[in-house]
């Protein structure tokens, strides 16, 4: 009778640790946002737009920043699955954007910057 219960437990333990998993580390996100500093921060506009309060914004709508047509007409609102997707590959996400940055291939280092973005709003 242990070892079912145990699986079971265990069983139930493994999608909330693969659930924590994609929910990300704002800390690890953090060190992988460093390239990003080059163009953007939390403060003021600079070659990229200021993303203080990114998540939960509609694209394109941060004043002051010049923002290529295809991004100020993609309609998009900067949720975390939107976020994923363009920070995969911002070329795909959206065709014509002036953002020069190839995309990070991996998915935990995109879930750790989003939740590192989702503690600067």
């Amino acid at each position: 009778m242990r070892p079912l219960v145990l699986g079971a437990v265990l069983a139930a333990l493994i999608p909330l640790s693969a659930q924590a998993q994609e929910a990300g580390d704002a800390a690890a996100g953090e060190k992988a946002f460093a390239p990003c500093k080059a163009c953007h921060n939390f403060v003021k506009n600079g070659v990229g737009p200021d993303l203080k309060g990114v998540v939960g914004r509609k694209a394109g709508t941060y004043e002051g920043y010049n923002y290529s047509a295809a991004v100020k007409n993609s309609g998009i609102t900067w949720d975390e699955a939107n976020l994923h997707e363009w920070l995969k590959d911002p070329k795909a996400k959206i065709p014509g954007n002036k953002m020069v940055f190839p995309g990070i291939k991996d998915d935990k280092k995109i879930n750790d910057v989003i939740a590192y973005l989702k503690t600067q709003s």
